[in-house]
């Protein structure tokens, strides 16, 4: 069985500065080795479940924040960016039986994390069909398109509370809950043990209940915090412009959607 991870680090036990996910800064090793534990954990719970190929992308930053010395022998982990319209997803195909996030965070212009944001810092807020679109909603439906149930999610309460809704099958674990411009985390080390036991559990069900229904045709609206980042959006081919900040888009394949994100939005 093959599975694939895709590692964030706002959504990471304790997180709740930027300071603290930015490698070159001096508080974010501790950080980094706590998103490296919790990555683990899920690869620990992985194997418990007859899990025998791993695949983890690193997807926060520059991708260079996971240390691959503390994980198991049985993984591959992409480093850096492919630079392709899968972004946090890269390397995702057809193949995997499952997808596993960590770390994951609030979307752009909800309160569930004091680093709310989707994809960057220039954008106010997205929706996909008139839902807010968090990094693991756009991911989840990448997961949906290649046919892949999305088996379980860790990150804050917020987010945990919104998968839920998409599928109540995919198996959660909330680290942190977003108070203001603060967060309230639970203990690092019970994150590391929730999550390899949450993982465990999923394997144990029938997987085909946690594939994602993809939308038989997507719109979407971006609403950029500065109108040139909208204006230089909109000249994407199919892009128009809604007001002076914000930029939609339609598509019927998926995929299109996710070179509309790549290459005017992200």
């Amino acid at each position: 069985m093959k599975v694939f991870i895709s590692a964030d680090i706002e959504g990471t036990a304790g997180v709740v500065n930027w300071d603290e996910t930015e490698i070159d800064k001096e508080f974010s090793k501790y950080f980094c080795e706590q998103m490296t534990r919790e990555v683990n954990a899920a690869c620990e719970g992985a194997i418990e479940g007859g899990v025998d190929e791993i695949f983890i992308k690193d997807a926060h930053g520059p991708a260079r924040n996971i240390n691959p010395l503390k994980l198991p022998e049985n993984i591959k982990i992409m480093r850096g960016w492919a630079r392709n319209p899968l972004i946090m997803m890269a390397g995702l195909d057809e193949s995997f039986q499952g997808v596993i996030f960590t770390g994951y965070h609030s979307a752009a212009g909800e309160n569930g994390n004091p680093l709310s944001h989707t994809l960057n810092g220039s954008i106010q807020h997205m929706r996909i069909n008139g839902e807010v679109a968090s990094e693991f909603l756009i991911n989840a439906y990448t997961a949906a398109y290649f046919k892949v149930p999305v088996l379980f999610l860790s990150g804050d309460k917020k987010l945990c509370e919104s998968v839920k809704k998409l599928n109540e099958n995919i198996r959660t674990v909330a680290v942190s809950e977003g108070i203001g411009q603060g967060s309230i985390s639970i203990h690092p080390n019970l994150a590391v043990k929730r999550i390899k036991e949450e993982v465990s559990e999923v394997f144990k069900g029938d997987l085909t209940k946690n594939i994602i229904e993809l939308p038989k045709e997507f719109k979407v609206e971006v609403k950029f915090k500065d109108h040139f980042t909208a204006y230089k959006g909109g000249f994407y081919p199919g892009a128009r412009h809604i007001d002076a900040k914000t930029i939609g888009y339609e598509a019927k394949d998926y995929m299109d959607v996710l070179k509309f994100i790549f290459f005017a939005v992200n």
